[in-house]
């Protein structure tokens, strides 16, 4: 029997104690923690990801706050914004939200949070942390934490004697899933655009993390019988079938003739996507309990470290 991970009920255990340690951490010290997220410009997508993650700030019992620029927002103006506040100390997380528009540096932007408070994990900081194996310190990057978390939940923390195959090498994604699947003892390969004969390093992999953006790339015969399969694509392609002009969205596995030969699976939607956010809320109330010389509780460690 194929286990359908359902990410959105292992989410809602996550935000759970996410709410728990917050109002611990504010009985403890009177303060609730802080998330300041920055949106530059009228993206549709970029303004619905932020909704949900300020509704879900809120949910949490965070003081959340959103500032709203537009478009024509300078360098400048943005970095100012940043400086301010990384020296509010009741803030502890910022997220700017991307991708910016193209006349604004986003790196330079990044990587001017101060990495404490750098709650999507991409400050070089937080990244050469994971890199190194220091879990305990940084901040791990929200989506290829959600991902381990599933890992973790089918085949527990030692990854030892396990192959694993991660299907795309981007600096959000790929690269600080490999170090996370690394850290926890398995034998990575990372595969990219250039890899000559995916599908047979495919069906030696234990477990299989496809982001590469390439609708249903992966196929049944591309999976060694009993693999895991973790699906980080959100593509949307036309769905004729629901009318015209209409879409669906679809991940990077071809879920349907997959999901047979896999002993878990991720569904698009309602896999990956909800963890994401929910790692940013754990990254943040981590984030605020070490700027309070505090830790967080046993209970929402276990449900993101396994």
């Amino acid at each position: 029997m194929t286990t359908i991970i359902d990410g959105k009920a292992v989410a809602a255990s996550i935000n759970g104690a996410i709410k728990d340690a917050n109002a611990e951490l504010q009985q403890q010290t009177g303060k609730k923690t802080g998330l300041a997220v920055i949106i530059v410009g009228d993206d549709p997508a970029s303004h619905a990801y932020v909704g949900a993650k300020s509704r879900m700030a809120k949910a949490c019992g965070f003081f959340s706050v959103q500032h709203t620029l537009p478009k024509e927002t300078t360098q400048q103006e943005l970095a100012d914004l940043v400086h301010q506040l990384n020296g509010d100390d009741g803030i502890h997380g910022i997220l700017v939200q991307l991708p910016l528009p193209e006349h604004l540096d986003a790196d330079a932007i990044i990587q001017s949070i101060r990495p404490e408070k750098d709650v999507d994990g991409l400050h070089v900081a937080n990244v050469g942390k994971l890199a190194t194996g220091d879990l305990e310190n940084g901040l791990i990057s929200c989506t290829p934490a959600g991902a381990m978390v599933f890992v973790r939940r089918v085949h527990g923390r030692d990854l030892s004697g396990l192959n694993a195959l991660v299907i795309g090498r981007s600096n959000l994604f790929g690269k600080p899933m490999a170090q996370l699947l690394l850290n926890a003892n398995a034998t990575v390969t990372i595969a990219h655009s250039r890899t000559n004969d995916l599908a047979s390093i495919c069906r030696n992999a234990d477990i299989v993390i496809a982001a590469v953006g390439r609708p249903e790339m992966v196929k049944a015969d591309w999976l060694k019988p009993g693999a895991t399969v973790i699906d980080v694509g959100i593509n949307r392609v036309p769905a004729p079938e629901k009318g015209e002009n209409r879409t669906r969205l679809v991940g990077d596995v071809a879920f349907a003739e997959c999901a047979p030969f896999a002993s878990a699976i991720t569904p698009v939607p309602g896999g990956v996507g909800p963890m994401t956010i929910a790692m940013l809320m754990a990254n943040s109330v981590i984030a605020a309990h070490r700027a309070s010389g505090l830790k967080v509780s046993e209970q929402l460690s276990k449900l993101i470290s396994g």
